[in-house]
């Protein structure tokens, strides 16, 4: 097993390389603000997540108010999103959650549990599974050690032959995790961020552009698509 990781290690660490260089957000939410921005952000485009973030805050202004508030006031205010009255059902529900087991909001246990309970802690949480809960842990000010996955950081990493094509968030979040013990929660988001470049950009679900994308020859997929 440790071979194995060394040579997931050594493929990572290269396809970061080749992936040019990333800007690594030096602002961050607070652990509640990036959980309440994930967990309306599903199948959603970044532009109209954020846009409907950004009106949470205007109309409740702390997690204090939007636990408050009633499902069907909150969908109406992130109303673009997709399934919007589900999302704000699950929302105000997780921040009632909080709310009697944390006082405050600070989420401050988050960043002294070990890894795994903190994400076993945010998966019991309504609406939250694992591409919410890393995205909680790793990118806001916490910064913990774990990946990312959403759908073209998977897409990315079936094609590349990393985790099988059955692989969910959860199992290519642990896969990519445990290959680097030594990465710190900025290296992971940088990853993630270039992994979701890609596969916006050149690694797309219906019309990859293999002969352009930096991993090429790395890519099973990729190189049985230029005959290679």
């Amino acid at each position: 097993m440790q071979v194995a990781f060394a040579f997931a290690a050594a493929d990572i660490a290269r396809w970061y390389g080749k992936l040019g260089p990333v800007a690594i957000p030096r602002w961050r939410r607070s652990p509640v603000g990036q959980l309440v921005k994930s967990m309306i952000s599903a199948r959603t485009r970044d532009a109209v997540s954020t846009a409907a973030y950004d009106r949470l805050i205007a109309r409740y202004g702390t997690p204090a108010a939007l636990a408050r508030a009633t499902a069907a006031e909150v969908a109406r205010t992130i109303g673009e999103v997709t399934f919007a009255e589900v999302k704000a059902a699950q929302l105000v529900a997780a921040l009632r959650r909080i709310a009697a087991a944390d006082r405050g909001f600070a989420l401050a246990q988050l960043a002294e549990l070990p890894l795994g309970d903190a994400l076993v802690w945010l998966e019991r949480l309504p609406g939250v599974a694992r591409k919410v809960s890393a995205a909680t842990l790793n990118a806001s000010t916490l910064r913990r050690p774990v990946m990312i996955v959403d759908t073209h950081v998977l897409r990315a990493l079936q094609r590349l032959g990393f985790v099988p094509g059955t692989a969910d968030y959860r199992a290519a979040s642990e896969a990519v995790t445990a290959a680097m013990p030594a990465w710190t929660g900025d290296d992971f988001l940088g990853f993630h961020i270039a992994l979701k470049r890609l596969g916006q950009t050149l690694c797309r679900w219906d019309a990859p552009d293999c002969a352009g994308c930096p991993l090429v020859e790395d890519c099973p997929v990729g190189r049985r698509g230029l005959g290679v």
